[in-house]
């Protein structure tokens, strides 16, 4: 297939991308309460011709973090009953078992070749300004608290949209192509579950990629990220006694002094040598009323660092402190790890074969060979894993300007970005740029 035909095969699907990148964006779903969006990508999938796969049989159940409590998830299985997702589809998908894949064979035998793209939102309410692009254009999160604020809108619709290309033209490829719909990228908690399943055990060449991270012209490919931080997700639960607060002060054990100690004392664990770290507190809650020693406090939070080594050493000084106030303070705490994530570096051969195989796109203007991303991200868990077999991997970054940053409320991005990132996917599989490296 030519590059001029490829390319207009794109142009062409250009509307049908801006309508499932709204349809997302408007109903948006935090990680493993994703029925809705799971079905919505399974029916498109359905119509393919390729194997498709969804809830229960994607993750490993054992192997899922951070799922939320039962009143969210109930919360999530009722919301799909009245957007009108099947019964029995919501039986294959309940209880946080969320995400799909889909697996082509091409024309004759070759690697395996594996994509992916996370499907999640984030707990964020949307901003009401009238200026906002999907308010202009009707296609705001119809979802209060919840919102597609880190283009994982995007990311399903350019899943979509490379599946499509691969069920109309199966004589334009070999081997074995997965694309994988990935559920709660947020916090770093779905991938292990999909690794833990064996369905990355035999990948040759995996993919993925983000919108945005930092402002880029639209049709600026970064063929590789560097610096992808590790990452901890945890939860803590700070029990103490309830007493009177005038009356009988003495007789309480003060739980919200201690998360509130313990929220403020880890902000100075002190920095490591060897490497960038980060640590945050994002969430306290706790009490009951004015005149009451708060018997119950929890908090959320996460720790960073360059390497998993850096990124232990911050959260063992943050368990440690975690103890200590709750000893301060005569009460008890408890540490619930949520999510992980791991660092990871992209293969370098990458840099070439992406520059190699868009060269002739008119849909990319430039292809950098690496930029930093500074942040952590769950598809390291898939990266390490590939690469421990034996695999080649990637993460791509594809330009657009932004609105406002990721994880704002008035984030926003280019639609015009899904030609060059579609473009980004399509070529090296097309033009099989590592037949060199298998010779």
């Amino acid at each position: 297939m030519s590059v001029n035909k490829i390319d207009e095969y794109i142009q062409k699907l250009l509307p049908k991308l801006k309508e499932w990148r709204r349809h997302f964006h408007k109903y948006p779903e935090v990680g493993w309460t994703e029925i809705y969006t799971t079905y919505v990508i399974a029916q498109e999938l359905q119509q393919l011709d390729g194997k498709v796969i969804y809830g229960k049989e994607l993750t490993k159940s054992d192997a899922r973090q951070g799922v939320p409590d039962k009143s969210t998830l109930k919360k999530a299985k009722k919301r799909a009953e009245e957007l009108q997702v099947p019964e029995e589809f919501i039986k294959q998908t309940e209880d946080g078992h969320t995400g799909a894949l889909i697996q082509f064979e091409g024309k004759e035998e070759g690697p395996h070749v594996c994509y992916r793209v996370d499907i999640d939102a984030l707990p964020i309410t949307e901003t009401s300004a009238a200026s906002h692009f999907p308010n202009r254009e009707n296609f705001a999160s119809a979802f209060p608290g919840e919102m597609h604020a880190c283009a994982h809108d995007g990311h399903i619709t350019l899943g979509l949209g490379l599946a499509t290309f691969l069920s109309e033209h199966p004589e334009e490829w070999n081997g074995k192509a997965t694309i994988i719909f990935q559920p709660a990228e947020e916090g770093s908690r779905g991938a292990k579950a999909v690794v833990a399943n064996r369905w990355l055990d035999d990948v040759d060449y995996f993919m993925s990629g983000h919108i945005g991270i930092t402002d880029m012209k639209v049709g600026t490919i970064a063929a590789t990220a560097a610096k992808f931080l590790a990452t901890t997700k945890f939860d803590v639960i700070f029990k103490g006694v309830s007493s009177h607060a005038g009356a009988k002060p003495e007789e309480g054990g003060n739980a919200l002094l201690a998360a509130a100690a313990a929220a403020v004392h880890t902000q100075g664990i002190s920095r490591h040598s060897k490497g960038d770290t980060r640590i945050n507190i994002g969430e306290l809650n706790a009490g009951s009323g004015r005149n009451v020693v708060a018997d119950y406090a929890k908090i959320i939070g996460e720790t960073r660092g360059s390497s998993t080594q850096v990124n232990q050493y911050m959260m063992n000084e943050a368990a440690r402190m975690i103890e200590a106030s709750a000893f301060m303070y005569g009460v008890e705490s408890q540490i619930e790890y949520t999510g992980e994530g791991m660092a990871a570096e992209c293969d370098s051969e990458w840099q070439e074969w992406i520059a190699s195989a868009l060269e002739k796109s008119s849909l990319v203007k430039y292809v950098e060979p690496s930029r930093e991303v500074g942040a952590s991200e769950d598809a390291t868990v898939m990266i390490n894993h590939v690469q421990k077999q034996g695999g080649k991997a990637t993460y791509m970054l594809f330009g657009t300007e932004l609105a406002a940053g990721h994880h704002h409320p008035s984030f926003d991005y280019e639609e015009a970005v899904f030609g060059p990132a579609l473009a980004a996917f399509i070529y090296p599989l097309v033009n099989s740029i590592w037949k060199e490296e298998e010779n």
